[in-house]
């Protein structure tokens, strides 16, 4: 069941962040206002009972600088195995700053909103493609190995590429070996070729796909059976450039999963006797409506994330701390057969008891159809069908994929 790297070697160019699109800069006064998600997920009710305290998440991506308003006391010293100048806190892009933010900022000085606001990040910068003068080894690897080394409890990998190296498929066994629960981006190339991305593609990695403010999966989301759920991706604000003068108008599986990495930190929160195993249960268990036929869809995996359900409602079942989520115990079917049996691309989510949609539903008439990779899907009107979230999977799965 379990499925193989790639036989390449991948350039270290060849891999990149999963964060795409800009449109004009928002100043940073109204960037909240378009976290349209926060509502959806009824994030202040959920703060008042979680807010990621104690948890830790490596960030594994182009640095994150730490001073930023909304990041500041949320920054750990982290590694840097980019192997060019600079550090850890030194981004060369923008992009992990941002990821930190999605996941863990304070909101401080009208910057982004962190969905586990009190969760920590540890940084770790590798070398992806933004960067100029690339060493040529391979640092993907070595960033995997530092973060599972950390005493973070989450790796938050908003990064891919379609070739992989042995080097980083060791990694990634080892990081599931030290009990880590992994996320990563399936990429943005689902009207394309759609072509299966790592590390989201290896069996320990819960790969997260991305959804609309509608429920409707994300136009360039890719899909395949490495989604295993989905969480908001299209119209997430962004840092626009490394400079951090300004935020733009973004969307890309490279939010989705900030999002997915900060939904398991207020879970693990909650619930600090748990691990990995355990979370990743109660994550898939308060998944949406695909949940209730045990099969997934290749595009949105077992759903949208929703961890109000676990917050809010107490729903969610931790189970055996020693068992797999998925084949091991037969709660979860995630084999290529399993994803076989779904319907085509999934439409708008079905009505949820708070009277907000879930992404989620598999309706192959109603397959996203609007904007397309370079514009941006705004839908923010639509109050009624706006996704709630709360859901994930597994890290330590050793057979989730065919």
């Amino acid at each position: 069941m379990r499925r193989r790297a790639l036989p390449v070697l991948a350039a270290t160019g060849a891999w990149a962040v999963c964060l795409m699109g800009a449109a004009p800069a928002a100043v940073a006064e109204d960037v909240q206002s378009k976290q349209w998600y926060l509502d959806a997920m009824q994030a202040q009710d959920m703060w008042k009972v979680s807010t990621g305290k104690g948890i830790k998440v490596a960030v594994v991506d182009t640095g994150v600088n730490p001073s930023t308003p909304s990041l500041r006391g949320q920054v750990l010293n982290g590694r840097d195995l980019a192997g060019v100048s600079g550090g850890a806190h030194d981004d060369y892009d923008g992009h992990g700053t941002t990821m930190a933010e999605l996941i863990a900022g304070t909101g401080k000085g009208g910057g982004l909103k962190g969905l586990a606001p009190d969760a920590k990040i540890f940084p770790v910068r590798a070398a992806l493609s933004s960067l100029k003068n690339k060493p040529d080894e391979d640092t993907i690897a070595p960033a995997i190995r530092a973060a599972a080394d950390s005493d973070a409890q989450i790796i938050n990998m908003s990064i891919s590429g379609v070739d992989t190296t042995p080097q980083i498929e060791k990694a990634v066994e080892y990081a599931a070996s030290k009990g880590k629960l992994m996320f990563a981006g399936t990429g943005n190339d689902g009207d394309g070729k759609s072509r299966s991305e790592y590390p989201a593609a290896y069996p320990e990695v819960i790969g997260v796909g991305s959804v609309d403010s509608t429920g409707t999966v994300s136009k360039f989301s890719t899909h395949g059976n490495t989604v295993s759920v989905a969480a908001p991706g299209s119209d997430v604000p962004k840092w626009c450039d490394k400079t951090l003068k300004s935020y733009c108008d973004g969307q890309g599986t490279s939010a989705a999963t900030a999002i997915a990495s900060a939904s398991a930190a207020l879970i693990w929160a909650k619930h600090p006797e748990w691990n990995a195993n355990q979370v990743a249960r109660v994550l898939v268990g308060t998944t949406d409506g695909v949940m209730e036929n045990r099969n997934p869809s290749k595009y949105v995996g077992y759903g949208a994330v929703r961890p109000r359900l676990n917050l809010l409602e107490g729903k969610g079942e931790p189970g055996n701390p020693k068992q797999p989520a998925f084949l091991g115990n037969g709660d979860f079917d995630t084999s290529k057969a399993a994803f076989e049996k779904s319907a085509g691309a999934p439409g708008k989510g079905e009505e949820a008891d708070s009277g907000k949609a879930d992404a989620g539903s598999q309706d192959e008439s109603a397959k996203a159809s609007s904007g397309d990779n370079s514009t941006l899907w705004t839908s923010l009107g639509i109050a009624a069908a706006v996704i709630v979230l709360g859901g994930g999977a597994f890290a330590f799965l050793r057979a989730r994929r065919g």
